[in-house]
């Protein structure tokens, strides 16, 4: 997938979480993967007010996205025991209403968040 910088973004909720552990809020997470972002030099934006629209009319802002990272890749972050299908149709959604292609949940709760913390959601336009 062209700008799939998902491999860069793994890679940095990984080392949060070698570092961080698991447990603590999502704030904690954003804040570190903000660190690991710049430190990599990855083009993001955090909370970032994305907007949308119903039958051609604006909603304003429709949510906020935890990252978007390269102006492609919509992060979103939790801390949460299980991830359901409602995290991933809302991650989904997000990607619809910015006409992005790639998002990745990721859950810093499930260990090792390589394996079991990144949910890839895709959108095909």
């Amino acid at each position: 997938m062209e700008n799939d910088f998902s491999r860069e973004i793994i890679g940095a909720a990984v080392e949060v979480q070698r570092v961080l552990g698991s447990g603590l809020l999502e704030s904690a997470y954003c804040a570190a993967l903000a660190i690991e972002f710049s430190d990599l030099g990855l083009h993001f934006a955090q909370e970032v007010a994305l907007s949308g629209e119903y039958k051609g009319r604006k909603l304003g802002v429709a949510y906020r996205a935890d990252f978007v990272v390269q102006n492609s890749v919509i992060i979103e972050v939790k801390a949460l025991s299980l991830v359901t299908e409602i995290h991933r149709a809302q991650l989904l959604s997000y990607l619809r209403l910015a006409k992005f292609n790639l998002g990745l949940l990721i859950n810093f709760h499930a260990f090792p968040v390589a394996s079991k913390g990144v949910h890839r959601v895709v959108n095909r336009l």
